[in-house]
């Protein structure tokens, strides 16, 4: 019998435990706290890849062509994450510019030398 009631003191100390960290408001400020960083982190993520994606844009329409290798790690490894994780469509007609220019086969050498004379 002293078993059963040490047993019942137990979970009714558990219970109580478990209830007042539910209802405390210090444990609902920590649930939200690590709720509005995730969303923060998105945000700030996007918004790292919007840049990105506007400013590469830019620089291939500038010069009027883009390799494939350019094209696809544009495409495929930040305009493609950006939609999915909820970017708006600000960036599509930058995009659909992107998508109309010429795909060039050229050797990397040529590109860095190209990209070092229009720095001068």
């Amino acid at each position: 019998m002293d078993q059963s009631l040490l047993s019942l003191t137990l979970l009714q100390i558990v219970v109580t435990a478990i209830t007042a960290i539910a209802a405390s408001s210090g444990f609902w400020a920590f649930i939200n706290r690590k709720r509005n960083t995730g969303s923060l982190t998105r945000r700030l993520l996007i918004g790292l890849a919007h840049d990105r994606i506007v400013n590469l844009s830019l620089e291939y329409i500038h010069r009027g062509w883009i390799t494939q290798d350019e094209h696809e790690n544009l495409c495929v490894f930040l305009f493609d994450p950006y939609h999915l994780i909820g970017g708006n469509g600000s960036v599509l007609r930058l995009m659909a510019e992107v998508n109309k220019l010429p795909i060039k086969t050229i050797p990397f050498a040529t590109i860095l030398k190209e990209t070092k004379n229009d720095v001068k």
